[in-house]
């Protein structure tokens, strides 16, 4: 089943219910991903609730704000959309990969009322001492890879080399144009998206959720070192916890070990 929500800057934002009945469980992708590639890991979730996926806006079936205001795409706006979401469905934990974990955790921050438990996974908390060019170099690297393809095969090629896992995952934010496959997601956009990210830490503000918390953060992180320790430091009872031998995408990569942290938060949660 999929909808569509409207956000208050009028971008039509789709939402996946991929199963379970209850309380939302709303899974929040990274940049350049989809609501979509969580559909593998839905099963492992539904017995906490009704598994909700929206697409964030740019991406997957998702709609982009007209004009050049770089605020549509900041941290703040993508947490609003969020919020929206849980103002119409009610309060709900989130589950939020990369780009999806900054925008649960300042959903939590400003709305605490409306967010059960967050559980993010491998964001980055602040980016700003970056080396310069980074942004340029993120440029070059989503357009050489985001397309053409000449099948969703040759694009799962391209991104699973050295994992595989990446590879599937975003097989399933593909989509077929009339010269090729592509991700469903522009390079402008994602880049207008981490932008902000390079001149705007988030770990201070981060940090004041008072939400259960867990802090997943993959063996080889984006996350400058010691920013996810930190951060679960910062929280009262949250934990953190560092799954070896995995990359970026922590669920694909060790979905059993992802699946067993996250159900223990949201055991954790509903019984108390």
């Amino acid at each position: 089943m999929r909808w569509v929500l409207r956000s208050s800057d009028g971008v039509d934002l789709a939402v996946a219910g991929l199963g379970g009945a209850g309380r939302p469980v709303v899974l929040l992708h990274g940049l350049m991903s989809c609501a979509a590639s969580w559909e593998p890991r839905a099963a492992a979730l539904a017995r906490h609730g009704r598994v909700l996926a929206p697409d964030a806006r740019g991406h997957g079936r998702s709609g982009r704000p007209e004009g050049a205001d770089p605020a549509a795409w900041s941290p703040d706006r993508l947490a609003r959309d969020v919020v929206e979401l849980l103002e119409r469905t009610g309060p709900a934990a989130l589950v939020g990969h990369s780009m999806g974990g900054l925008s649960a955790l300042l959903a939590a921050v400003r709305r605490p009322d409306l967010v059960t438990a967050v559980a993010v996974e491998d964001p980055p908390p602040d980016l700003t001492g970056s080396p310069p060019g980074l942004l340029d170099d993120m440029r070059a690297w989503f357009t050489a890879v985001a397309g053409p393809h000449p099948s969703r095969a040759a694009l799962e090629a391209v991104f699973g080399h050295p994992r595989p896992e990446v590879g599937a995952h975003m097989g399933h934010c593909s989509v077929r144009r009339d010269d090729g496959w592509w991700l469903a997601c522009d390079v402008g956009d994602a880049c207008a998206i981490a932008e902000h990210w390079l001149r705007r830490g988030l770990l201070d503000e981060m940090s004041e959720v008072r939400t259960p918390l867990l802090v997943v953060e993959a063996g080889e992180s984006v996350a400058p070192p010691g920013q996810l320790a930190l951060l679960a430091a910062r929280v009262p009872g949250a934990r953190h916890l560092r799954l070896p031998g995995t990359g970026h995408l922590v669920h694909d990569a060790d979905p059993a070990g992802w699946a067993a942290a996250v159900s223990a938060l949201l055991d954790r949660t509903a019984a108390g």
